[in-house]
């Protein structure tokens, strides 16, 4: 029934045909989350960094109504031109992107339900959505928790996005059973800095350690994803006064111009860089490549 709707790159078919080593990513990053051309060198340069590890790289996205898993350049240069004229999809977006056969640039939710359905096990993307500053009124919550609630996919990033209230999305996560690993660090990475003031479930210092975890968690058919936080590497992580500053900026002017929702994330994001002089935009830049260089040892550790 899934290939009346699902293509697998034809590489990516055969590396899971033989075993071999898989990572997702997602493409929301490409076209709500970074300017054009900088979108599309970052997920052809995300690509070639899961490829020097030695791993298959799977770019996720939803093309003329066909759910995507595996992209070449030019579908990866269309989302990138397109930008935001690309609908942002959740769980709930994928049929109806599917019937009207749109184009859809899938976020971290939809991206798991994409590998998943795959047989894809690990996803590197740059920092997972989480429960929204003031969601105590608002009830703003990401649809990424519920789903790593639920779906079996290892997701590697730098936290949660530091625009987020960490301290009730790490409380979400625990209530929803979903293990936070901390990748060499016994802290909560907040995307752009390496350290938050909470903590993590589990410390693994190895890429083995994670898979060894990964295999043991879904064999035993224990339900639903794992989030691995990998800091940022020290030489990009980011003052966080300056970091902080930037933030609260943001979400004033977000609440002052009634930006909210699915909305929030691109608007904060795209100031926050704006309000650093673009040195946030290198930082996720770099983040992202340091996750798909921990997704793809995973990856290899799982298969063997």
């Amino acid at each position: 029934m899934l290939e009346k709707y699902l293509d697998i790159q034809p590489e990516v078919a055969m590396a899971l045909a033989n075993n071999q080593p898989v990572v997702a990513l997602e493409s929301t990053i490409i076209s709500h989350g970074m300017p054009y051309p900088r979108n599309v060198e970052t997920a052809l340069l995300v690509e070639q960094t899961i490829r020097d590890q030695g791993a298959v790289p799977a770019t996720i996205a939803i093309i003329g109504g066909r759910l995507k898993v595996g992209l070449d350049e030019e579908q990866i240069r269309h989302l990138g031109q397109a930008g935001a004229a690309v609908t942002k999809v959740s769980r709930r977006d994928i049929p109806f992107i599917v019937a009207g056969k749109k184009d859809g640039a899938t976020t971290v939710a939809a991206t798991m339900i994409l590998a998943e359905m795959a047989g894809i096990k690990v996803f590197a993307t740059g920092g997972i959505g989480g429960v929204h500053r003031g969601a105590q009124e608002t009830f703003d919550i990401s649809a990424d928790l519920q789903e790593l609630a639920n779906t079996d996919v290892a997701v590697v990033c730098a936290g949660a996005k530091s625009i987020l209230d960490l301290a009730l999305t790490r409380e979400y996560l625990e209530t929803q059973g979903v293990p936070v690993i901390g990748y060499q660090t016994d802290s909560l990475p907040a995307f752009y800095t390496r350290e938050s003031e909470h903590g993590i479930d589990y410390r693994l210092d190895s890429a083995e350690e994670i898979a060894l975890a990964l295999k043991a968690k879904w064999e035993m058919a224990l339900k639903g994803g794992v989030v691995v936080a990998n800091p940022i590497p020290v030489e990009y992580a980011m003052a966080p006064e300056l970091i902080t500053a930037a933030i609260e900026t943001a979400l004033r002017e977000a609440e002052e111009q009634g930006i909210s929702g699915k909305e929030s994330t691109p608007f904060l994001l795209a100031r926050v860089c704006e309000l650093t002089g673009g040195n946030s935009l290198d930082s996720n830049i770099q983040l992202v490549l340091n996750n798909a260089r921990l997704g793809a040892d995973i990856a290899k550790h799982y298969c063997a």
